[in-house]
């Protein structure tokens, strides 16, 4: 299989290796870089994307230390597959129904994303940072609803990963899955959107300060704003 071609930077700052790694990060969590793909030579790579081989070592180690890549004699960097209990949880997506189990599903996320929000604020990494402050710059410019969903799943995608355990990543992905029609619904208003984002600063600040107990709040907090924009649009 060819190496998989890889989007340009885009924001540059002093520490680039940590603008790379974050690049290299949200195309993974995203999707765009796929379990089993392989990653150009170090040399092209680092050609392509105007950073110095070096600079791209420490990104790569980075990526390695939280097992999203591994380095294979003969085959290059390779994206690294999703482990069993990874993908028998995302094999429940298929069974479940839409009724209930979206209301189940809605306050498991209640339960859950707290809870991952603090352990968010203890492991984020500059990289995990730099990647949800860009995901609230994108957010901020938005005024349509599919845009403002995007970001928004996107936002609380990042708050996973950050968490640094491959399990509640794939968790939140189903969760993501399970809620997607409630939470589209959510951003249909101006204010809908405007809450979203309000809810996701107050997020990102308390996991920048690396306070776990303000990231609980705040996240449980945003949440419950969620719920009452709903509440109040079904009455």
């Amino acid at each position: 299989m060819p190496p998989v071609e890889i989007p340009p930077l885009g924001r540059r700052s002093e520490n680039i290796s940590v603008v790379l790694a974050a690049h290299l990060e949200r195309l993974i969590a995203t999707g765009e870089l796929a379990p089993g793909d392989r990653l150009p030579s170090e040399r092209d790579l680092a050609a392509s994307l105007s950073v110095s081989r070096a600079t791209l070592r420490e990104a790569m180690h980075e990526l390695e230390n939280k097992h999203l890549v591994e380095r294979r004699p003969g085959r290059g960097t390779v994206v690294l597959e999703r482990s069993d209990a990874e993908r028998d949880l995302l094999d429940l997506a298929g069974s479940v129904a839409v009724a209930q189990e979206v209301r189940d599903a809605a306050e498991l996320r209640e339960i859950v994303e707290p809870a991952v929000a603090g352990l968010a604020a203890t492991r984020a990494t500059a990289a995990n940072l730099l990647q949800l402050r860009e995901v609230l710059e994108r957010t901020a410019g938005q005024t349509r609803a599919a845009g403002s969903l995007e970001c928004d799943i996107e936002f609380h995608l990042l708050v996973a990963r950050a968490a640094a355990n491959p399990l509640v990543t794939t968790l939140h992905t189903l969760m993501t899955e399970w809620t997607m029609e409630v939470r589209r619904h959510s951003h249909t208003t101006r204010e809908g959107r405007r809450t979203s984002l309000e809810g996701h600063r107050a997020i990102y600040e308390a996991i920048e300060r690396h306070d776990a107990q303000a990231a609980r709040a705040a996240m449980a907090d945003h949440l419950g704003d969620v719920r009452g924009i709903l509440v109040r649009a079904a009455r």
